[in-house]
Order: C-alpha cells, then structure tokens, then sequence
C-alpha cells in the first residue's frame, strides 16, 4: 500500500538526500549526498533499512507533516522539539505514525541538520544515479515546498528501537577536526602550519552544503596561483584573505586555491553538525591513519 507524508510546513531547507553521486566529477557535477552520514546511515540501521536508504535532511528543523496511511520512522541528528499529534517523542527512536497524524518538528538546540528516515525509504525517482537534491546545481529536485507529498510504501516495524545514549553525538563541544597534509602542503611554511595547528577556529554564518567557511588565525601560502584542479571531498582551501575554507558535498569539481590538506570523511560529518560560532581546532594525521579511521566507519554500517 502506498502512503506519504503532506509537507504543511517546509521549513528553512529540507532535501531527499542519500549517499550521493559517484564518478560524475569529470563532467562538472558534485556527488551531493547527506552531510552527516552518521545521523544518515543510524537512521537506516534503526529502521533495518538497506544501506544508502534515502531521508529527508532538514535544517534546523520547523517542518510539519501529516501522514497519509501508517509507517515507521526515525528522526536522528539535530536535537529538536518533536512531536507526534502534541505528543513528544524522541530523536534517536522509532516510532509508528498513522493516517492522519501530524508530524511536526521545533528548531535545533544543539546540532543543524535533522534526518527523518521511513521504513524502505521514500519512493522518489533517481536522476544521474542518486535520489539525492543537489541545490547548486538544481538536480534532483528542489527543497521541500508546502503541499508537496513524499510517497513511501506502508511498512510497520514489529518493535521500535533506540541507539544506545554513549553513541549520540555531543555537537556542542570543541570539535577536533582531523586532516591529512594536501597537494600544496610545501606551499606553506612551517610556521603558517604551526600556526594553523595551534589555532582555534570558529564557524562564520557563512555555511551551506558547499562548505563552511572559518575565522580566525590568517595564514599564508607562498603560491602565487595554481592551475585549477580536482577538489578533494574535505578540502581545506585557504584563500588570499587566509582564512581556510572546509569543502563539502556539493562543492565545485575544480578550483585553484591552494589546499593545505583535507579533512577526514568522519569528521566532515561532524562540522556538518555545526552552528555559527561553534569552536574548531585542526590535528594532522597520516593518509593511513585517516583511511583507517574511514574504514572501520563504513564496514560498521555497511556489515549491519
């Protein structure tokens, strides 16, 4: 039986998002895709979904939905006031909603983006590979608008489920961002990369699915420019005004800043997270410590 939610109220942003696009660089597109993919892939392990399962990605919150027909859903990530028919119910757990009833999300007290998984994900047609909305590049949709219906099959869970309370997030607390040395690390003298290191950052309100851009300590490079190359997810360009730039899912496929390193996948999920003026520090580790750490992430959701 097909069922689905009516948006009554859309919020600031909220896109389908999954796992994103692969291997579309070359040809100019970004990979888009969830943010957090911690927040993303527990909610389809909550749900006993298949990996990649798509979700609605809300920021900040503020969205209100009513049920047509019955499913089993999750709302993980962002901490926020939610409520079923006025009931409260937790981030982090699955609950049952029924025909009829309204969904309705508050604003974010800690974290940014909010996912709201349904049992067998919403049944939303690919484009280029991915159910994925790339906004920059208008693909894949748009953001939710008030009176459009996001179908999903009716499918109830027998129990509901919790992710244990020593697994959610903290993202109120300083967060260290862990990062690999990039093409132009010599570009940088050793001691701008001392600076950098020592430094804390904060997160400007200048932040998007693009990436997020930081203040603080200003460091240089010795490049006097560079031929525009591929951009690495995580990159961390540091502009003329010396202020690094973190780049994420939907940035552009080429640029010609120079890149001190990249952030590792994990963490960019973290910074994802963020709101203007959280607190970031950077930690240099190796390329095999950072394929190590993004390993084990991935063979933890994709073996469950």
């Amino acid at each position: 039986m097909i069922g689905g939610f009516e948006v009554i109220t859309a919020g600031i942003q909220a896109t389908i998002q999954d796992l994103g696009r692969v291997g579309l660089a070359e040809i100019g597109v970004s990979s888009a895709g969830a943010l957090d993919e911690f927040a993303f892939s527990s909610a389809n392990m909550l749900l006993g979904n298949e990996y990649g399962t798509n979700m609605l990605e809300i920021v900040f919150g503020g969205v209100k939905l009513r049920a047509k027909g019955s499913t089993s859903f999750v709302l993980t990530g962002a901490k926020v006031d939610a409520k079923i028919n006025n009931k409260p119910i937790e981030i982090w757990k699955t609950y049952k909603i029924e025909d009829g009833d309204t969904l309705s999300l508050g604003f974010a007290s800690s974290g940014t983006r909010v996912y709201l998984a349904v049992k067998g994900g919403f049944n939303i047609e690919k484009e280029y590979g991915s159910c994925s909305v790339s906004i920059k590049e208008k693909i894949g949709g748009t953001p939710l608008k008030v009176g459009q219906f996001l179908p999903f099959e009716c499918n109830i869970l027998q129990n509901n489920y919790k992710l244990f309370s020593k697994y959610v997030p903290n993202y109120d607390k300083i967060t260290t961002l862990r990062i690999v040395a990039g093409y132009q690390w010599d570009m940088f003298e050793e001691y701008e990369r001392e600076k950098f290191f020592k430094s804390d950052y904060k997160v400007t309100g200048q932040n998007d699915r693009m990436g997020f851009r930081l203040t603080g300590e200003k460091i240089t490079s010795t490049c006097k420019g560079i031929v525009s190359e591929p951009i690495a997810y995580g990159s961390v360009q540091v502009p003329a005004h010396g202020e690094p730039i973190v780049l994420l899912k939907e940035r552009q496929t080429i640029g010609g800043y120079p890149k001190i390193g990249a952030v590792i996948k994990v963490d960019c999920f973290r910074l994802a997270q963020l709101k203007q003026d959280s607190q970031v520090k950077f930690k240099l580790v190796s390329l095999d410590e950072a394929r190590e750490i993004d390993m084990d992430f991935y063979k933890f959701f994709k073996e469950i």
